[in-house]
């Protein structure tokens, strides 16, 4: 199986069913998907960097939403710099609706900083990068009391940490002292400091990176960590015409660090960011879809590979986001191939591979794929 599972992870307007994780063929959706007149891409298909992002086929239940075809834009204005990561900025979204945080993992120089910054522009958020190095201190992150001569009284210095959207780059190049000061903000919203909290704005969210594939200097994340990530999403290496589309750009004079020459716009807000969460939290969920949940996560527990199964806070993750990725694909009913869209992304980062299992080189999505073939899905 593919370990990078995110490409599923794309909405196009259509009505039918999501992609299934195995990377088979689709079901037939009900309308034709924008950009993609004979219907849902394969699984291992690329998106065209410029794939038009159309309003929703007419019989589909979102047609006229204001709140989605906004998020339907901001992707659109993300291409704009930002060349096939589309199932990234989707994840993103989710987050977003969802209130969570992603932990984002990719060699150098896949976007990652760049995504960030051009969904800030294209949501009118405020996002601010904090390079994790091993001498970074909390009160570099969360703030500090600082004295005032002129007052001689001390006054609390807010950290990059109150922002929308916290872009925290190479978070495992940081002591766990300094890891552990973003735990109250990720969790609580706020930031306490000399016996006040302060909270953080709203939305807010963790945008984390780290590297798969260098471990010199880094200090794993610990596990308590990991699990109040909504999601992690793996960032790969662009296919070769999208690469060429990369380097295209570039030669035409394009500066990633000067977005509004790139002509990203402002194409939504926080008042649009409100909407559709309220739309994704009223999206109904079946009894069965709620125990389907529960008997994946109860499954990652039993599995032998696993010294670690997901916790019932993975569940409801993995719920949550079922239902916001339901709303993007145009329904009001999560659907067991929402479930699996999701579950790869959702666990991955919650699981925990047994030694004997590292040694002999299983992946994680390998396991998860094999416990989302043998559990029954309801029908």
């Amino acid at each position: 199986m593919n370990n990078n599972m995110e490409p599923n992870m794309r909405w196009e307007g259509y009505t039918g069913m999501n992609p299934s994780y195995d990377g088979g063929a689709p079901p037939s959706p009900a309308g034709p998907v924008a950009g993609y007149p004979g219907g849902v891409p394969s699984a291992g298909a690329a998106v065209p960097p410029q794939a038009p992002a159309a309003a929703a086929p007419a019989a589909s239940p979102a047609s006229g939403d204001p709140a989605r075809q906004a998020l339907l834009d901001v992707r659109q204005e993300v291409g704009k710099a930002v060349v096939g990561q589309d199932s990234t900025v989707t994840g993103m979204l989710i987050a977003l609706l969802c209130g969570g945080h992603v932990l984002l993992e990719g060699v150098p120089g896949v976007a990652k900083t760049l995504l960030v910054r051009a969904l800030s522009k294209a949501l009118s958020l405020d996002t601010k990068r904090v390079q994790f190095t091993p001498d970074l201190m909390p009160g570099d992150v969360t703030g500090s009391l600082v004295y005032d001569s002129h007052t001689s009284e001390f006054t609390f210095r807010e950290g990059p940490v109150f922002t929308n959207i916290l872009l925290a780059d190479e978070i495992n190049r940081t002591p766990p002292k300094t890891q552990a000061s973003l735990l109250e903000a990720m969790e609580e919203r706020q930031v306490s400091a000399d016996g006040v909290s302060r909270p953080l704005p709203a939305p807010f969210i963790v945008a984390a990176t780290q590297n798969p594939v260098e471990y010199e200097g880094t200090y794993p994340l610990p596990e308590a960590q990991l699990d109040r990530f909504l999601l992690k999403l793996t960032m790969p290496l662009p296919a070769r015409d999208e690469e060429i589309e990369v380097i295209r750009r570039h030669a035409e004079g394009f500066d990633p660090r000067n977005l509004v020459a790139a002509g990203v716009n402002a194409v939504a807000g926080g008042s649009e960011l409100d909407s559709a969460r309220d739309k994704v939290a009223a999206v109904r969920v079946a009894p069965e879809i709620l125990a389907y949940i529960v008997d994946v996560v109860r499954a990652t527990r039993a599995a032998p590979s696993f010294q670690l199964g997901v916790s019932p806070r993975g569940a409801t993750a993995l719920l949550n986001t079922s239902k916001a990725w339901a709303w993007l694909s145009g329904r009001d009913f999560v659907t067991p191939d929402d479930v699996k869209a999701l579950a790869l992304p959702c666990l991955r980062h919650r699981v925990g591979l047994r030694p004997e299992a590292q040694m002999d080189g299983v992946q994680v999505d390998d396991v998860l794929g094999s416990i989302l073939a043998s559990v029954p899905v309801p029908r």
